[in-house]
């Protein structure tokens, strides 16, 4: 994976050469310009940090969920230079930021689309959906995308912000209600941790598509 580790840093190497428009540094590792990924930006990259079992091959087709303003989705695009990430967003604010930073990178395709009702059907088939929103149904919208576009052993991640589903419990709990969402629906929940002290009261989840849902 296109990802370095720096004296308890990480970083990703550049797919576009001198691109550092969110100002995390740029370092040479072996050779190659790589850009600081901060777990206090990125859920994805807290879960880095964290250990979690992250893994991109280089050539995936990503489908983002609440690409913002592109931080995240930028360190991506490097993760799968020979891939596309598709970065669907709603907030118009947002959005106009986040169509810059597609301008600069060769592989990021910008959605204005509400991810609830995932319409942009002519993304196709891919390899990872993605999911960082923070919404009461959460788990549900991911699965909503994932179930239409996500391969057969394909990996999902979610981000998730556990105060926006129930204040009243624990974090721990709420994650572990919504890990139980994806195993009834025939996916198998691989690693998940909760992001502190990057992210707080957010846990993060990695789980794969099954080729064919659960008996009932």
């Amino acid at each position: 994976m296109r990802l370095k580790r720096i004296d308890g840093r990480i970083a990703t190497v550049n797919a576009v050469k001198g691109f550092d428009y969110f100002g995390d540094g740029l370092i040479s590792v072996d050779g190659e310009e790589c850009r600081f990924f901060n777990p206090s930006r990125s859920k994805l990259a807290a879960a880095l940090v964290r250990g979690l079992p992250v893994e991109f091959g280089g050539s995936e087709a990503v489908l983002y969920l609440g690409a913002a303003h592109g931080y995240t989705v930028s360190h991506v695009c490097n993760l799968v230079p020979s891939g596309v990430v598709y970065g669907v967003e709603f907030s118009p604010r947002c959005f106009t930021e986040f169509l810059p930073v597609c301008k600069k990178l060769k592989n990021a395709v910008p959605i204005f689309a509400d991810a609830r009702k995932p319409v942009y059907s002519w993304v196709g088939a891919v390899d990872v959906v993605f999911s960082d929103l923070a919404q009461p149904d959460q788990t549900e919208i991911a699965l909503r995308n994932a179930d239409l576009f996500l391969k057969p052993g394909g990996t999902l991640m979610i981000a998730i912000k556990t105060r926006s589903i129930d204040v009243t419990r624990s974090p721990r709990k709420v994650c572990a209600s919504e890990i139980d969402k994806l195993g009834n629906r025939g996916y198998r929940v691989l690693a998940w941790d909760m992001l502190d002290p990057f992210e707080k009261d957010h846990g993060f989840v990695i789980a794969r598509k099954e080729a064919s849902p659960p008996s009932s």
